[in-house]
C-alpha cells in the first residue's frame, strides 16, 4: 500500500530567510513558519497556540524566499515532512522534522521597499532537486487599500 506524506501550512514567518548558496549554483533557504489557531476555552477565555515549523526551500524557490520574503510574511505552503538524524559533538543521536517545500504562494500586500511582489517568476515553475515535477511559485497581489487602483483589485 502506498503512503501519503503531504503538509500544507499557511503562517507567518518568525525571521529572515537563512540563505546558503552551495557549490554548483545550488541555493537552499531555511525559513521558520509561525501557525496560531486560537479557541475559547470552557471559561470563555481565548486561547492561543502556536506552533513553529521548519521550512526548507530549495534553488529557484529558495531564490525568490531570499528575494521577496522577509520577517512576517504571510505565506501558504505545500510540501512533506523530512527528518534528518545525526551525533552531536558529544555523540548523542539528534533528530529534526522539516517541512520541505513543494510549492508555496507569497500572501498579503506589497513589503516597504518591494516594487513588485510577483518578483519574475510568475508562471515559471522552480525545479525540485528531487523530482521531475515542476511546482508553482507564483505569489498572489493583494489589494493594497488604495482606492485610486481598483482597476489593480486581483478579482
Amino acid at each position: 500500500m502506498a503512503g501519503v506524506n503531504k503538509v500544507i501550512l499557511l503562517g507567518n514567518l518568525g525571521a529572515d530567510p537563512e540563505v546558503k548558496h552551495l557549490e554548483g549554483d545550488k541555493v537552499v533557504a531555511n525559513l521558520r513558519l509561525a501557525t496560531t489557531e486560537s479557541y475559547k476555552d470552557r471559561s470563555g477565555n481565548r486561547v492561543e497556540n502556536t506552533e513553529w515549523h521548519d521550512l526548507e526551500l530549495w534553488d529557484g524557490q529558495a531564490r525568490v524566499a531570499e528575494q521577496y520574503l522577509k520577517k512576517g510574511s504571510q505565506i501558504y505552503v505545500e510540501g512533506k515532512i523530512k527528518s534528518d538524524t545525526w551525533q552531536d559533538d558529544q555523540g548523542n543521536n539528534r533528530k529534526r522534522t522539516k517541512i520541505r517545500v513543494q510549492s508555496f504562494t507569497m500572501l498579503g500586500g506589497k513589503s516597504s521597499g518591494q516594487e513588485n511582489a510577483q518578483g519574475g517568476n510568475q508562471g515559471q515553475p522552480a525545479q525540485n532537486p528531487n523530482s521531475n515535477t515542476n511546482m508553482n511559485t507564483s505569489s498572489a497581489k493583494a489589494y493594497d487599500g488604495d482606492d485610486n487602483e481598483a482597476d489593480d483589485l486581483p478579482f
